[in-house]
């Protein structure tokens, strides 16, 4: 479905969860975050039914986030169940890697193509300071187990603070380059002062090329993350909630003081 600025809306990205394993300085406080009752997160079945209806509005491609999608129980169920819609011919979820050795087989079994993984650094200490404690070696052995299972491309997401020339940044490249992966470098984002940019090796922050919208773990469809713009799809169904946001999509991004990291998958 076109937008009013003649853009093909074809990408639903999914927050399944405000929950995350790790506690990453530009992402979450310290001190963590006020949690979502777990009734106001919608259920497996309402996710699927809202898929159903994205696809019958030119939905194709769908990725799974987070919060940390893997700490979500039961998720790999949702990607089979996603992976047999008619219609999805991309189908992608992002994640830290924490608990990837453990769920890439399953998650590859289950129909999903492919991964975006969270690496900011490859050194072990910078790393356990930017996630507040992460363990670097699991996300490399699942990195390993991804790679194993034939999921593919995996590629890398690096937040950095000003240049890809960055010592951490120069680090998860050279890190991707002998590992065969595919390095993206994010600009750190301050969604409340608007600022974003055009992402190094991907599209995201392109406003005249922007394809997607976003589901919130908590039932929100968003047509922009920096916007306060927001559909319920308890409230409206997820028909209207999907048609208002395709219809009310900004042609580009301004600043959002509601919207966060860790429920809107970013």
């Amino acid at each position: 479905m076109l937008d009013p600025f003649k853009r093909d809306i074809n990408y639903l990205r999914i927050s399944v969860t405000d929950r995350c394993n790790l506690r990453c300085t530009y992402c979450m406080p310290e001190t963590g975050i006020s949690l979502l009752k777990h009734e106001d997160i919608l259920s497996f079945e309402e996710i699927i039914e809202v898929v159903n209806v994205a696809v019958q509005s030119g939905i194709r491609k769908v990725r799974v986030t987070g919060g940390e999608p893997l700490v979500r129980k039961g998720v790999t169920s949702l990607i089979e169940s996603i992976a047999h819609i008619e219609g999805i011919n991309d189908l992608s979820l992002t994640t830290n890697a924490v608990l990837l050795e453990e769920f890439a087989k399953p998650l590859a079994d289950a129909g999903l193509h492919r991964l975006n993984i969270s690496l900011d650094t490859c050194d072990p200490d910078r790393y356990a300071a930017i996630t507040r404690g992460g363990d670097i070696r699991k996300v490399v052995r699942g990195i390993v187990a991804a790679q194993k299972a034939g999921l593919h491309p995996i590629k890398i997401n690096c937040v950095i603070n000003q240049t890809s020339d960055e010592p951490d940044a120069l680090g998860v490249k050279e890190f991707c380059k002998n590992a065969g992966l595919e390095v993206r470098f994010i600009h750190r984002m301050r969604l409340d002062k608007g600022e974003f940019s055009v992402v190094e090796g991907g599209s995201g922050g392109d406003c005249p090329q922007c394809n997607r919208l976003r589901l919130t773990a908590d039932g929100k469809i968003k047509p922009c993350l920096f916007s306060d713009l927001e559909f319920d799809v308890r409230r409206l169904g997820p028909f209207h909630a999907i048609t208002q946001a395709i219809q009310s999509k900004p042609e580009c991004g301004t600043f959002s003081r509601n919207n966060q990291f860790h429920n809107i998958g970013g």
